[in-house]
């Protein structure tokens, strides 16, 4: 007997899948044939047919979508044929972002028109090529740069991707893009993207961390000199901007989008784009919708494409709306367009014609997915991942694909690199609008804080994989990313920067002192792993602020120490170092924390070690050393008494440097300190050790000692990243080795430089190649002195 409410199937086995089962229970329940769903919704007969027989495996969510209007259902019902859809398929693992955020994304798969501009396009493309190969580089001409100008929706980000997708081949370095974001209001400087740039390039962090802006400038174009890569520098606010950043020679091509025509650059080629032409809108829906339904139809595409303004994204937007519902005709299209635009009698974002588009697609979204499509304008990165969807809409990982699948089929949304997604700036501001019209502040502020705290609480778990003793976070199955190793840790928090970034700045903002205070302690060590991101003196500038605020000098001490780092090795600020670290100091001393005051000291001494102020240097170590013994803080004294060693080396105390190596080593191998010493600690403490110490070995010419030190050191520095360091352990080794007579051994070690070619100065290259070309001539000179 037939439960009471249960639907009837009309009796008999229905073969098919189970959403199949149920769609034709559906039907049925109103007693529809299949032709007059298709009629309701749009869908076509056969596709009908075919997903009621399980022919059709995993239909388009937009196209279950528009079923479920067609069959009148209700948001539970609706649910219910979702989830039906969604049963079977593969349960959806926590995101791991892709290691490179800064490659290329996928272009569109049906572009059509703007022949003309493609067509001078591609002449600079042959251009760059030709001048690449040119061997007399006193006849090349400066690298072409492409400028693409035009109004919002106009297709420049299209075509600059479909550009550099297809001259791909010509260009083996690679295809890049970085999103300039000049609307925003913190736009990319030139120094970020050339930091973004450089990293992508292979340049080691640590390595940019140490250099000053202008020395990643300078390194920026000498590597670019010698590229053949596509750079895609999208969505320029002004010509300061990238202006540092424009090629002086070699086979680097770079494509610039921009609102503005961005007349105070010179010498490059622009390309303004406007609204296509009536034939390349026909193109771009026939493409989308099909040639058998636009051919069948002149006057219809007639009107949608004048409906729609002549634009690509309204008209893409407008197309995949129709190509779900295969069975309505382009005249439905066009009334729909047509009422669409008498209702609007107010602008939020971009052209009427622009808007009339989206607000169709919207009107027809289902509630789900509607709500999604509002909340997702208020993530602040440039693209987002599932996760942070999932959050903002309170959802599970697999409904909140589903949801940013149908926004992707209906030309909402774009897909970006990996699994990620991108929101157009028009189609963000038109969802912005649509959200403060149906959600109002309350419902907005709290996903706003609820993906605020999400995307905080993970860059505090990410980055303290990076702590000495710390590790990985404790398991949680709930977990909406895999946090399982320092890799992935590192990967998210590189891949969502700019959005936990901007969660780092709205929680400063809203006075959320405590938590700053967390996210700035819990990334202290992960600092020294990206060092070049560029932004790290903003985080400990505004969490010193915040302990300020909460009255805990212990805390600003702690964090005006960090800031004091920051500055020196994010902008080679001396003297604002020094200020930090000064301030720090007498934080410290107020409130009585000795430990702070030792690291004050430390920084200081380092401080007037780099600029060769050997005496204080000397003096702010040994006072640290001091400090950090009264605090028992046992790895505070190995930094400062490895420190110890290179300041008396570079004093000229070599017999005082190798005792302070000697304290060191004495130190880690106490049975007292070793399980206070953490591994990675010890691992680097031994290599700088190790490498300071053998200065003071090659100084008194004690060439077996400098031989030893240096070769238990090289490798770990450059596991470690520090390939400059690396290279200058290859180099003093040879010279080493040379005067000991092992010649054989020395070229080895010289050669060794020479792979390192894109990973240590130049100078340092050609003291290499001079010194293998004494060896071949049999006059070897290797210095005698050290620095």
């Amino acid at each position: 007997m037939r439960r009471i409410g249960a639907v009837s199937t009309g009796g008999g086995s229905v073969a098919g899948t189970p959403f199949g089962r149920l769609l034709r229970a559906l039907r049925l329940t109103r007693h529809w044939t299949i032709e007059e769903l298709a009629e309701a919704s749009g869908v076509s007969v056969r596709a009908i047919g075919d997903m009621e027989r399980g022919r059709s495996l995993r239909p388009q969510r937009g196209t279950v979508t528009a079923l479920a209007q067609g069959l009148e259902l209700d948001e539970a019902a609706h649910s219910e044929l979702l989830a039906t859809l969604r049963a079977g398929r593969p349960a959806a693992q926590p995101s791991v972002p892709q290691a490179s955020p800064y490659t290329l994304p996928r272009g569109v798969r049906d572009f059509v028109g703007r022949h003309a501009e493609l067509n001078a396009l591609r002449a600079l493309v042959q251009q760059s090529v030709t001048e690449a190969r040119t061997e007399n580089k006193a006849v090349r001409s400066p690298a072409p740069v492409a400028v693409l100008s035009g109004p919002p929706g106009s297709g420049k980000t299209t075509l600059a991707v479909r550009l550099a997708e297809e001259s791909a081949p010509s260009f083996p370095d690679g295809t890049f893009l970085i999103d300039m974001r000049g609307l925003d209001v913190q736009p990319l400087s030139a120094d970020q993207a050339v930091l973004r740039l450089l990293g992508a390039w292979g340049v080691a962090d640590s390595e940019l961390g140490r250099q000053s802006a202008e020395e990643r400038l300078a390194r920026y174009h000498a590597i670019a000199a010698g590229l053949r890569a596509v750079v895609v520098l999208d969505n320029v606010g002004g010509e300061a901007q990238i202006r540092p950043l424009l090629p002086r020679e070699g086979g680097l091509f770079i494509v610039v989008s921009s609102r503005r025509t961005l007349a105070g650059l010179e010498a490059v080629h622009r390309v303004e784009l406007g609204a296509l032409t009536p034939e390349d809108s026909a193109s771009l829906l026939r493409a989308v919708v099909g040639a058998d339904r636009t051919d069948a139809e002149p006057a219809a595409v007639l009107a949608v494409i004048e409906l729609c303004g002549y634009l690509p994204l309204a008209l893409r937007v407008a197309a995949n709306w129709a190509a779900t519902r295969t069975n309505w005709s382009l005249q439905r299209l066009a009334d729909r367009l047509t009422d669409e635009e008498r209702r609007l009698d107010a602008l939020s974002a971009g052209d009427l014609r622009v808007n009339t588009a989206f607000a169709l697609s919207y009107s027809r979204l289902a509630s789900d997915t509607a709500r999604m499509f509002r909340l997702l304008s208020l993530l602040p990165g440039a693209d987002f991942s599932v996760p942070s969807a999932a959050v903002l809409a309170d959802t599970s990982l697999p409904a909140a694909e589903d949801l940013l699948e149908e926004l992707l089929d209906a030309g909402l949304l774009t897909a970006s690199r990996g699994d990620r997604y991108r929101f157009h700036d028009l189609l963000r501001l038109y969802a912005g609008a649509r959200r403060r019209a149906e959600d109002g502040d309350e419902a907005s502020a709290a996903a706003k804080a609820r993906l605020r705290t999400w995307l905080l609480d993970t860059a505090v778990l990410a980055g303290r994989w990076y702590e000495p003793d710390h590790g990985a976070p404790p398991p949680a199955p709930g977990r909406l990313v895999a946090l399982d190793d320092r890799e992935q840790a590192m990967r998210w928090m590189k891949a969502e920067s700019d959005n936990w970034l901007a969660a780092f700045r709205e929680a400063v903002e809203a006075g959320e002192h405590a938590k700053a205070i967390e996210v700035a302690d819990a990334t202290i060590w992960f600092s020294d792993h990206w060092v070049s991101w560029g932004h790290w003196i903003e985080v400990y500038k505004s969490s010193a602020e915040a302990a300020a605020a909460l009255g805990d000098p212990v805390r600003e001490a702690s964090h005006r120490n960090n800031l004091a780092g920051a500055y020196w090795i994010g902008e080679r600020r001396h003297d604002k170092a020094v200020g930090e670290a000064r301030h720090a100091l007498a934080i410290a001393e107020k409130c009585g924390d000795v430990t702070q005051q030792a690291w004050a000291h430390h920084h200081l001494g380092g401080l007037h070690a780099l600029v060769d102020d050997l005496s204080p240097a000397a003096d702010h170590y040994q006072r640290a050393k001091e400090l950090f013994a009264q605090a028992d803080e046992v790895n505070g004294y190995l930094a400062a008494s490895n420190m110890t060693i290179r300041v008396a080396e570079k004093a000229g105390r070599p017999r005082q440097a190798v005792a302070a190596y000697d304290e060191v080593m004495d130190l880690l191998a106490a049975s007292e300190y070793r399980d206070r010493i953490p591994p990675n600690v010890r691992d680097s403490t031994i290599t700088f050790a190790t490498f300071y110490v053998s200065f003071a070995h090659l100084n008194q010419g004690r060439w077996q000692e400098a031989v030893d030190a240096l070769r238990l050191s090289r490798g770990q520095l450059e596991a470690q990243g520090w390939h400059e360091r690396a290279g200058t352990a290859h180099l003093h080794m040879a010279h080493a080795l040379v005067h000991l007579g092992r010649f054989a051994e020395a070229e080895t070690e010289y050669r060794a430089v020479l792979t390192m070619a894109d990973l240590v100065p130049s100078a340092m290259l050609d003291d290499a190649r001079a010194a293998l070309d004494a060896l071949a001539a049999g006059t070897p000179s290797p210095p005698t002195r050290f620095v």
